[in-house]
């Protein structure tokens, strides 16, 4: 990954930070600074990628699908055979 210092703020990528910010905020008098916003962001990118891990033992495929979809990421499950006689 390259390191940047900037961050180029499109209307699309301001609007995603304003509806970051409603979710991310204590109350609705709360306006936390962008970097709270991403920070926050990047954390539940990464800990929702762990509980995904751990829940796929317990819950079926199909559902762990419907659940952790988005528009921007998503899950595909492979099925493999294999051979237990070699």
């Amino acid at each position: 990954m390259t390191s940047r210092t900037s961050l180029k703020l499109t209307d699309e990528r301001k609007r995603l930070f304003e509806k970051a910010s409603e979710i991310v905020a204590a109350d609705e008098t709360d306006d936390p600074p962008r970097s709270v916003v991403l920070d926050a962001a990047l954390t539940h990118l990464i800990e929702s990628k762990e509980n995904i891990e751990k829940a796929r033992g317990d819950v079926d495929p199909t559902t762990i699908q419907e659940v952790a979809n988005t528009s921007v990421l998503g899950l595909r499950y492979r099925t493999r055979v294999e051979s237990r006689w070699r």
